[in-house]
């Protein structure tokens, strides 16, 4: 079974689309969101619908985690509430599986495929194969195992997804990405400017990389959004 884990903070917009989708998926698995203390009508909504929702402290690494430690598949797919996914998705990251990957993502797109939105799609999935960099929006899964093994996603404030795949790549672990496409939203581009935030969020790796805190990336990526 793969369990489908969502982190959800003040997402009662993008819920209509997500659960119609949620409805679409194909194939054996569950469903868990992890919310981060949203105050809006994200958690009535989600219960209202039949979902499990559990609930802890606001910052996506900490909820994929906590959804993590309530799942019961063998396979944990994490996914962004903003995100599209094709119906046979799961039997996508399955068949990936049975063949040895240990976890990777789904093929990325983005909402816009206008330039210059069209360089970064074909730039995130590049960094995927050949630099073995994965990110959230990028539809990360992983074998129960493996993740437990890595002890999840790090506690930080921001570079979860990051760090995490650093760490996998020094293991010489690499990703398999599977060629079921996944639709993320360009709203925090838009909501900036898409070159604008773009550079800022290469930056910030930059400055992560040179040892910057994590508390003074957050602030900056407040900023960037």
């Amino acid at each position: 079974m793969i369990s489908v884990l969502l982190p959800v903070y003040q997402e009662e917009k993008a819920l209509p689309a997500l659960l119609e989708r949620l409805k679409a998926l194909e194939g054996d698995f569950e469903v868990i969101f992890a919310d981060g203390g949203s105050t809006d009508a994200t958690v009535p909504l989600l219960r209202e619908a039949g979902y499990r929702v559990v609930t802890g402290a606001k910052g996506r690494g900490n909820q994929c985690n906590l959804a993590a430690a309530h799942a019961k598949g063998d396979i944990l797919f994490f996914l962004h509430a903003d995100s599209a996914v094709e119906k046979d998705v799961l039997s996508h990251i399955q068949a990936a599986v049975d063949k040895g990957a240990r976890w990777g993502c789904l093929t990325i797109t983005f909402d816009d495929t206008r330039f210059p939105y069209c360089g970064g799609i074909r730039i995130s999935n590049f960094r995927a194969k050949v630099g073995h960099i994965v990110f959230g929006d990028q539809g990360m899964y992983f074998t129960r195992a493996l993740f437990m093994e890595m002890g999840g996603f790090p506690d930080l404030p921001i570079m979860e997804d990051y760090e995490l795949s650093l760490r996998l790549k020094q293991k010489r672990i690499p990703p398999v990405v599977v060629k079921s496409p996944i639709v993320a939203s360009v709203r925090r581009f838009e909501a900036g400017g898409p070159w604008r935030v773009g550079f800022q969020m290469y930056y910030l790796r930059h400055l992560y990389r040179k040892g910057v805190s994590p508390q003074r990336l957050q602030e900056l990526y407040r900023d960037c959004r």
